[in-house]
């Protein structure tokens, strides 16, 4: 059984994740719900808990403040945020690996959130949380925050400007740097073109190629026509791409 607990300040929201879990994911056991984040705290040092069902938006503290309250050898629970936060915020979760369900929850999204924490697939729960709450709260540009990228059993984070250009396959993408070895990526390219859609230097050029247009120096007519990029690397470029490449650059 995975032991858990849902704080969240609204007795519906509260009422129906509850249900869902009983319904849908009976390894799951709610130890008690918590209407604030001080009565989530208490439940947390009580139960010692797996998982944590958490709202962001609760009157007095925020769901982002929960860390606050621990010391880093405390947090041995992972997290599933609840929110009806807007698209913009939520990139901030993408851009962090933190899982998240958006309201109003549907039964599939619980159904999968349950199974990526089964399986393991969020890692380094402290250092994600703060870099969550960076991209949530920062006031600093796109420019300076990084992102999640998991490879493996590892997520690692980087400066999107340090890259180059990211080659897609199929469910793979290698990732390559101004400086370093490329990091192959246990990602799609469309995850990391959705990641990258607010730093506008990055232009998917290809099916198979995002770039960094800071980082072309050529582009080459012959050979179907490709751009030269930084440190000898070589990216595609589509045909029907080529206007809006251009005007861009």
């Amino acid at each position: 059984m995975i032991t858990s607990i849902i704080i969240d300040d609204e007795p519906k929201a509260r009422a129906l994740l509850q249900a869902l879990l009983h319904d849908y994911c009976p390894t799951v056991q709610v130890c008690e719900l918590c209407a604030d984040l001080p009565t989530g705290i208490k439940a947390i040092k009580k139960y010692k808990p797996q998982l944590i069902f958490l709202d962001i938006e609760m009157p007095g503290h925020s769901g982002l403040e929960l860390l606050d309250f621990f010391a880093p050898e405390e947090v041995n629970f992972s997290i599933i945020f609840t929110t009806a936060y807007n698209e913009y915020a939520l990139q901030a979760f993408k851009f962090s690996a933190i899982d998240y369900l958006l309201k109003p929850i549907q039964h599939i999204q619980l159904i999968d959130a349950v199974e990526r924490y089964t399986k393991n697939v969020i890692h380094n729960k402290i250092q994600q949380l703060l870099n969550l709450k960076e991209n949530l709260n920062s006031e600093v540009s796109y420019d300076n925050r990084k992102i999640a990228v998991p490879s493996g059993q590892t997520i690692h984070f980087f400066t999107p400007s340090d890259i180059v250009m990211i080659k897609g396959e199929a469910a793979y993408s290698e990732i390559f740097f101004i400086t370093g070895k490329p990091l192959l990526a246990s990602k799609n390219l469309k995850h990391f073109e959705d990641m990258l859609k607010p730093y506008t230097q990055f232009f998917r050029s290809h099916k198979s190629y995002i770039v960094n247009r800071q980082a072309v120096l050529q582009y080459v007519k012959s050979d179907g026509g490709y751009l030269s990029m930084q440190g000898g690397l070589t990216a595609g470029l589509s045909v029907y791409k080529i206007d809006d490449f251009l005007k861009n650059m």
